[in-house]
């Protein structure tokens, strides 16, 4: 199994622009969150406007009962976080060419 990677490190503008949207939705403890945030693996399904990533271990079964969505006013595409019992768990990102799927299959395969 690959080791996780920090999202600043492949993806630092993302980085930066999550925690703004965060802070600016008034969800500091989760904003506080990103700079540590890691990504364990990528969205398997083929759609190529995909680029989302987990940033907890994928649940078989679904999210459960402690699983809330943020949606982000993202200036181009879509960004939603998965947040699970308080914690960023998913950042599905939709149609962004800035946030490459290349550069998620390059480090997950």
């Amino acid at each position: 199994m690959k080791k996780s990677v920090l999202v600043q490190e492949i993806f630092p503008s993302l980085s930066q622009e999550l925690q703004s949207l965060l802070m600016a939705k008034r969800e500091e403890v989760l904003a506080a969150q990103v700079p540590a945030l890691r990504i364990f693996d990528r969205c398997r399904c083929l759609d190529d406007y995909c680029a989302t990533f987990y940033t907890q271990p994928k649940p078989e079964h679904g999210w459960g009962p402690g699983h809330r969505t943020v949606v982000l006013a993202a200036a181009k595409g879509e960004l939603v976080i998965d947040v699970v019992d308080g914690v960023i768990a998913a950042v599905e990102v939709f149609h962004r060419d800035d946030i490459s799927r290349q550069s998620l299959l390059a480090e997950f395969p």
